[in-house]
């Protein structure tokens, strides 16, 4: 398990870099990432390279016994360039033309900046081809934050026309397949088509999902083209990029299947703020929500079933979400630690200093702007100091995770409240309540998704889009003895974004033995109650009326117009069953039934773990982690490793016992 930092000693004096990087190894930290901004400072004018400054730097990380993880500098090309090719940049759907002067405002279809990347990349590739100090790579830097996985300009337009066309084949089977009828959205030729700009009412669902999956599909081969350059110079080279947390706009899955593994940049007293519905609690400004920053752990472990990196951990105050308190005694830390129990092999601080110039003045680092330490510094000298070498996760439950579904569903919410993530996440935070290890997979069908039968029970929040393969799949999977947990919107779509001709779910309803017979989506203030195994139990947003077949009722509605329908059926299929939940459960309600669904396939988990506190288990070892304020007690047949049996604020144990032999319980200070 490995510690590290992004550094930009090109914010600095070259007679700093030293004390710097002797620091870094002071602190026990062993990789330094550098360069991702950096391409104006090693192409000043065009065709002049200056690498010595990096080579001074990387000398230095590895005079100090750590490696250097370079960053191809794409996100940010420097103003000459802009200049003289001005046609790289993106476009907005109003046409607006996106600036130089900040990042991420070129277009993944621009010949132009095609040409450029590789280029550039090539230059990097070749420059350090030989030099033992570097160990990898990030291709690039967040493709698509601020919105910028999809743009609207003419490259994108020519580009889309030619995909359409290697997609259908005919106009003809185009406006058949998004059922351009519709308000008379047909097209006689694929010269015709243009990206979904503005227009007085909404754009057309299956034009807009189409033309998501094309943005996304030109981010995975501007990718690749980085990739193959790299992996050309050296192939003992691992390659990887730094994805983002609850990000809907890019399939980090499509992109998986070109990186060695995958990386993300955590931000939890962000995330809790800015990209996550109601308001965040005073333990959620200090430390985050467990299951959001855990979901997205699970996520980019899941995509390849490979331990990932943090590439960005938090340290200390950042400079964007809406307000920035300063994180708990001991935050710090404990990500680190809560990143390693969920699969991470490395976690790297962002950033070493806090800068003083540009647009992140107010994010802090491990160190203050003058040098000295930081109290993120702290944390990362004792995570370091804590952490050891472990075998990757083993985690019996797959929870089903389609960004096309994300991508579908928000086209049409059909209410405001409809939230992707939060659907997925009341499912998902009802195992990990349990202390059960759940991959984030792709469904079968999409790149890089498992084999089923590896996991006991496979979890399908709003499994929109279905076709017949992906029902044949998860009907094989049931049938051999599988359990599946469907929640509500399953099976309404088709793969064009499109009602199925018969009732949800679709193809799938002689697995579910039920089927949809009215939806509804429900505001605040509505009662939204069920009734399940005797207990009421608070349900959200959306509920669907059930019609059973063959399938056994679990629950019904106690309260509004669908009171005493079917709300929760269970249907055995061949050697398994399928259970599906019409509709968005409360906390209390998911437990209860996620706790019956992991006890129906021996499962080994934890009582209700209790607040904020979380349980994982990794190669034979648990790791408590406690994003709360309330003190909690551990009991455990085995040692402790890091802590002890009181799990204060904001801390951590680990412990040489499983998971199912630990007990958990607020902890009795009197």
């Amino acid at each position: 398990m490995s510690i590290g930092v992004c550094y930009f000693p090109e914010h600095w004096p070259s007679d700093r870099w030293r004390e710097d990087v002797a620091a870094m190894a002071d602190a026990g930290l062993e990789y330094v990432r550098m360069a991702e901004f950096s391409w104006g400072r090693v192409e000043p004018e065009r065709g002049t390279f200056d690498f010595e400054w990096l080579d001074e730097a990387i000398d230095l990380v590895a005079e100090h016994g750590m490696a250097a993880v370079l960053c191809t500098p794409t996100a940010t090309p420097p103003k000459w360039l802009v200049d003289e090719r001005p046609n790289v940049r993106q476009r907005d759907r109003d046409g607006t033309v996106r600036n130089w002067g900040s990042r991420r405002f070129t277009c993944f279809n621009s010949p132009a900046y095609r040409e450029e990347t590789e280029r550039v990349v090539e230059r990097f590739a070749e420059r350090y081809a030989d030099d033992p100090a570097v160990a990898g790579w990030q291709t690039d830097n967040e493709y698509g934050c601020h919105e910028t996985v999809r743009c609207y300009c003419d490259d994108c337009a020519n580009a889309f026309r030619d995909w359409c066309r290697e997609r259908y084949g005919d106009v003809d089977a185009l406006n058949d397949a998004w059922g351009n009828a519709f308000w008379s959205q047909q097209y006689d030729s694929f010269a015709g088509i243009d990206p979904p700009r503005p227009t007085p009412a909404e754009s057309h669902p299956s034009r807009l999902l189409d033309y998501y999956r094309f943005a996304n599909d030109s981010v995975v081969d501007y990718n690749r083209e980085q990739v193959e350059i790299l992996r050309e110079r050296n192939d003992d080279w691992f390659v990887t990029h730094n994805f983002m947390g609850d990000f809907g706009r890019l399939d980090a899955a499509a992109l998986a299947p070109d990186l060695d593994f995958l990386s993300w940049d955590s931000y939890p007293t962000g995330f809790a703020q800015d990209r996550r519905q109601g308001r965040a609690s005073v333990d959620e400004l200090r430390a985050g929500d467990p299951d959001q920053v855990g979901m997205n752990h699970d996520r980019y472990r899941g995509a390849l079933r490979e331990p990932f990196w943090v590439m960005e951990q938090q340290p200390g105050d950042v400079n964007w979400p809406p307000t920035c308190p300063q994180p708990g005694a001991g935050a710090m830390a404990l990500w680190a630690h809560h990143a390693v129990a969920h699969g991470a092999d490395a976690v790297l601080y962002f950033r070493w200093r806090r800068c003083r110039g540009g647009q992140e003045q107010y994010h802090a680092g491990l160190r203050k702007a003058d040098g000295s330490p930081d109290r993120g510094y702290r944390g990362a000298e004792t995570a370091a100091d804590e952490l050891f070498d472990l075998d990757a996760v083993d985690a019996p439950v797959a929870v089903l995770q389609n960004t096309e579904d994300c991508w579908a569903t928000h086209i049409q919410p059909h209410t405001p409240d409809w939230d992707y993530w939060g659907h997925h996440r009341a499912h998902y935070g009802a195992v990990r309540r349990h202390g059960v290890q759940a991959d984030l997979v792709p469904p079968p069908g999409r790149p890089s998704a498992p084999a089923l039968d590896e996991y006991a029970l496979v979890v399908a929040p709003a499994l929109h889009l279905l076709d017949d393969d992906l029902a044949a799949a998860l009907r094989e999977y049931v049938a051999d003895g599988g359990h599946v947990l469907f929640g509500a919107r399953t099976g309404f779509k088709d793969r064009a974004n499109k009602l199925h001709e018969t009732p949800a779910p679709g193809p799938l309803a002689d697995v579910v033995g039920a089927t949809v017979d009215q939806h509804e989506s429900l505001p605040e203030g509505v009662p939204t109650t069920l009734e399940y195994d005797g207990d009421v139990h608070d349900y959200r947003t959306w509920a669907e009326w059930l019609d059973p077949d063959e399938a056994s009722v679990r629950a019904t509605y106690d309260s509004g117009t669908a009171a005493g329908r079917p709300a929760v059926t269970t249907n055995e299929h061949g050697d398994g069953r399928a259970t599906y939940c019409g509709v968005w459960p409360a906390p209390e309600f998911a437990d209860a039934l996620v706790r019956d669904e992991l006890d129906a396939v021996d499962v080994r988990r934890t009582d209700r773990l209790p607040g904020a506190v979380r349980a994982a288990e990794r190669d034979g070892y648990t790791w408590v982690t406690n994003f709360g304020s309330d003190p909690v007690a551990v009991d455990a047949p085995g040692d402790f490793i890091v802590g002890d049996d009181r799990v204060g604020a904001y801390d951590v144990a680990v412990v040489g016992s499983p998971v199912d032999a630990v007990d958990i319980a607020p902890a009795d200070d009197e």
